[in-house]
């Protein structure tokens, strides 16, 4: 049979994925991310980097506080 619902489901598998899919929204938040308004990868990859750490550091305030 192809397609439709998988015979079996991995549930800490689908949490990964969910964890990786929400980060990726969250990344995508960011309008320089989501357009890709630099013009080079070194630019999109230091935006990247600096989105990813603004996260981080939010994510580490509010297990703190």
């Amino acid at each position: 049979m192809w397609g439709g619902r998988p015979t079996c489901h991995d549930g800490d598998l689908y949490k990964e994925r969910n964890t990786v899919e929400r980060l990726i929204n969250k990344l995508k938040a960011w309008r320089g991310i989501a357009t890709r308004y630099d013009k080079t990868p070194e630019s999109y990859l230091a935006g990247l980097h600096l989105r990813a750490s603004m996260i981080w550091i939010n994510d580490l305030l509010k297990a703190t506080g």
